[in-house]
Order: C-alpha cells, then structure tokens, then sequence
C-alpha cells in the first residue's frame, strides 16, 4: 500500500502516486485538498516503502516502524505534540515505538516527520502499512 505513497524533497506532507508522464509524475496531495500537481525528475521523490529507521542491529522498513506505531497508539492517532515535544519527549515516544533505535543516528527530526506521516495517513483511511505478504515472509524469517 506505501509503495504508491510518496514523499517529495522540499515539499511538506505525502503524496500519492496518480499515473506517469512523459518527464514526470502526476502526484496528489494527501490532505483534504486533493491537489494534483506534477513532480519532475529534477525533484527527489521516494516512496515510503523504501525509507527505514535505524537500530542498533539494522534498518527496520518504515511500514513496520508505522506498524509499531500503530499497535503503541491502539489505531489512533499520535497525541503527542510533535511541534512543540522536547528532544526527550520525542525520543522517549519512539523508544516505546522502536526500543532498539539507534539515538545516534536518528533525530528528533526524523521522529517529528514519522509522527506527522504517521497522523497523515491515518487520516486519510490508510491503516494497513505492512502488506500479509510481508508480514508472512517476516514470520518465517523469524522461525
């Protein structure tokens, strides 16, 4: 499902991925807007499928950083004030989220956006973020 959401450099909130064109692609804005709008190759434009957060053993996908977030907050959305959270407070949310992040390599920067994403997409009815495929080639990994 977070293979077609995107994120653009520069450019605030998530977009989804609508078609292809000649140079470029026709995005939408995933807020109450819906604006569509073209993202050109000059722009860095990755989908959320291929961002990760760090650990201390290794990157973890963030659809399951989003999963984790998920089973933490029960569904709902994120309460904490991520504008206005100290470092420590946003550190000591994602600690519960991720216990094993790497505190040197991720800001609070980093978890500032996720709480953000994280919101965003819920808001907009996306609540699966690990497809079952995924998560049936994880548990055999795991065995």
């Amino acid at each position: 499902m977070l293979k077609r959401i995107l994120a653009i450099s520069g450019k605030p909130g998530l977009y989804k991925l609508i078609s292809r064109g000649n140079r470029s692609l026709i995005v939408e804005t995933l807020d109450e807007k819906k604006k569509r709008m073209p993202a050109m190759g000059t722009d860095k434009v990755i989908s959320l499928n291929d961002i990760a957060m760090y650990t201390e053993e290794e990157e973890v996908p963030l659809p399951q950083v989003f999963d984790a977030v998920k089973k933490v907050q029960e569904g709902q959305l994120v309460t904490l004030d991520y504008k206005k959270a100290s470092k420590d407070e946003l550190f000591d949310f994602f600690a519960q989220v991720l216990p094993t992040f790497d505190r040197d390599r991720v800001h609070a920067s980093d978890i500032k956006k996720l709480i953000q994403w994280y919101n965003l997409l819920l808001e907009n009815g996306i609540t699966e973020f690990v497809v079952e495929e995924e998560k049936a080639e994880e548990e055999a990994a795991a065995e």
